[in-house]
């Protein structure tokens, strides 16, 4: 008979908070630089593994679940802030500390209460038809840590490496972090005339999300962004290149052909991948009905079963009482209503109680579908629910007289309750897979998952603090926060008595239907719509990498092990990538600047800068060592 796994300990409590820090201040980084957060699961389960190998510890899967569930708030938590928040400051509004802390805890909280009483339904009678890939990898990872911690070597390997090409690219100056078609003659003469531009990020943190997302899913992303910048930018300044078009009335007085192909992206095209993603979303839910119907069935037969009926409840499938989540769920609401009431984000009681029916209203309903993309893909839709919401939030509080900077300051924070909710929601239902495969308690991980939460909400939001005085989110060289500029040019048109561009949004829902009439992920494709080309095309790259990878051998085993030796890779270039980019900003915060003006500006009548033509090099190199290390795993398999 298997011995209860030992679970919570002082050391797994300590060191998934520790994780928990960590984790937030580099997907934070990341997330505001390229508008890709990383799922912190896997490096955290590498990174937990590793130390109880090193410690010595014996039977520590049951803690090393712990630190990875609580660690990996981290992301989520991330996920929900920085889509968000940052469009504050975008919008030259104020937002203070204690107001992050509360929009980013109590979505959280709220995600994580909505998302327990699914557990059941996603996965346990769901096991075995959803294939939950992050989950399953981590799995794997936590389960082979019993074995010896070899693959905590290879992370703070590619970490190393990571963080050591990332660190040189973003303090020094050494490579550009960006290359284009312009760096050529031909290249720019198009781009000038045609706008057809193509662009590159070089890091290793986004090479890295790319080999995780895969080739399917960063194909599609691709094909969006190929759409926008090689048909609709260059079409738009065919047709309409000598008009002045101003569909949100913000003043735009200058013609299309004066714009460059990234000022036509900003002002125009990006709106149109805002429509897709909000219809994909809608589509999502009305797909989704079966399982919310499924899963509150099993909610209600648990809450109508006498307390002494889940004492026998193995515990491995022993969740929080419903009473607790239903209590502590109406305790949170509470909260939230006093912080819309009382915490200067609306004006009145009538508003706060709008803003909490809205909350209320999309946390749920979304929940199902932010998880249901989780156990399928792996993927959470967040950034195009949370649109959906902030045109909601809008048009109502704009019906209630809360209009102008108070009512944007006020839609960004109701939305960020909704974004982090549903963020949470779905990054948790990957947690509790994880542990119901091991067999560990459910109802742990659910009472430690709010400590979590609490200190992501408290390390993002002082990250992002750090941030927004080091770089800015507006301005040259500010950070891209790509999530948060689309939601700032959707609530300020709205909130200052303009209109929002309804015929673009038009448009976008018009190609996300036909995407899903014709069995396309019609959210992968429209997020490529509207995140800069520069920061898809490494996407594709990584994907393009785990496709040769997993494909040289005739043995599957052989290509399964390679795939996972590659995981591990393109996990230390996120972390390191990340982690050094923190180290990065926080250098330059303290009036550290090592980097190399001179060189990455292009001298005159030149094309390019010095660093931008070497860029590739670099580059190139990376790419080697990722096959070639990943390769060589599978010589002896």
């Amino acid at each position: 008979m298997n011995k209860p796994l030992k679970e919570v300990t002082p050391y797994s409590v300590m060191l998934g908070i520790i994780m928990t820090v960590i984790f937030s201040a580099a997907a934070a980084y990341l997330g505001l630089k390229v508008g890709q957060v990383f799922e912190a699961a896997i490096p955290i389960a590498i990174i937990a593994v590793g130390m109880s190998s090193a410690l010595g510890k014996k039977n520590a899967l049951g803690q090393n679940v712990i630190v990875q569930s609580i660690g990996a708030c981290s992301g989520s938590i991330v996920a929900g802030a920085i889509f968000t928040l940052p469009a504050i400051y975008i919008l030259g509004l104020e937002i203070n500390f204690t107001q992050m802390v509360l929009s980013s805890l109590l979505g959280g909280v709220l995600g994580i209460l909505f998302l327990i009483p699914f557990r059941r339904y996603f996965v346990k009678e769901m096991d075995g038809k959803y294939p939950f890939p992050e989950a399953t990898a981590t799995t794997k990872v936590l389960i082979s840590g019993e074995q010896g911690g070899s693959g905590a070597k290879t992370l703070v390997v590619s970490g190393i490496i990571g963080g050591l090409y990332d660190f040189v690219v973003s303090s020094l100056g050494a490579w550009a972090e960006t290359i284009s078609t312009t760096f050529v003659s031909w290249g720019a003469t198009i781009a000038d005339k045609a706008k057809v531009l193509l662009k590159l990020n070089t890091g290793a943190a986004v090479l890295g999300l790319g080999y995780i997302v895969g080739l399917k899913y960063a194909f599609i992303i691709c094909c969006g962004s190929f759409l926008v910048w090689l048909v609709i930018i260059p079409v738009m300044n065919l047709i309409w290149g000598t008009e002045i078009i101003d569909l949100m009335g913000t003043g735009i007085s200058r013609t299309i052909g004066e714009m460059s192909a990234d000022q036509i992206f900003k002002e125009y095209a990006r709106h149109i991948g805002i429509g897709g993603i909000a219809t994909a979303g809608i589509v999502s839910i009305i797909k989704s009905f079966p399982v919310i119907k499924s899963a509150v069935q099993l909610a209600t037969g648990e809450f109508k079963k006498k307390d002494n009926a889940s004492v026998n409840t193995d515990s491995t499938d022993k969740d929080l009482s419903m009473r607790t989540i239903i209590f502590g769920t109406i305790i949170t609401l509470l909260c939230i209503f006093a912080f819309f009431a009382f915490g200067s984000v609306v004006e009145n009681i009538w508003q706060a109680l709008i803003g909490l029916v809205i909350v209320t209203v999309i946390s749920f309903l979304f929940t199902t579908v932010a998880a249901n993309a989780i156990a399928i893909v792996g993927t959470n839709p967040v950034s195009g629910m949370t649109i959906m919401t902030l045109i909601i939030t809008a048009l109502v509080l704009v019906a209630a007289g809360l209009q102008g900077n108070s009512g944007m300051v006020a839609a960004m924070l109701i939305g960020g309750v909704v974004c982090t909710a549903l963020s949470s929601a779905g990054a948790f239902i990957t947690d509790l897979k994880i542990g119901y495969t091991i067999g560990t308690t459910p109802a742990k991980q659910e009472a430690w998952k709010f400590i979590g939460t609490l200190v992501a909400a408290v390390t993002v939001s002082g990250v992002m603090l750090v941030l927004n005085k080091t770089y800015g989110f507006t301005g040259e060289n500010a950070l891209v926060a790509p999530q948060a500029n689309a939601m700032a040019a959707l609530i300020k048109p709205m909130m200052n008595g303009g209109s929002a561009p309804w015929l673009l949004y038009g448009i976008g829902a018009a190609i996300a239907l036909v995407l899903n009439f014709c069995k396309i992920p019609a959210l992968a494709f429209c997020l490529g719509m509207f995140i800069p080309i520069d920061l898809n095309l490494p996407l594709l790259v990584g994907g393009a990498i785990s496709w040769f990878v997993t494909s040289r051998s005739k043995n599957e085993e052989t290509n399964r092990a390679r795939g996972d030796k590659g995981t591990l890779i393109a996990s230390g270039f996120i972390a390191g990538g990340a982690l050094m980019g923190v180290v990065s900003a926080i250098l330059k915060f303290a009036g550290v600047d090592f980097f190399m003006k001179g060189w990455n500006t292009a001298a005159e009548g030149a094309l390019a800068s010095g660093a931008e033509y070497i860029a590739i090099v670099p580059y190139l190199l990376l790419i080697a060592y990722m096959i070639y290390a990943t390769l060589r795993n599978g010589k002896n398999n």
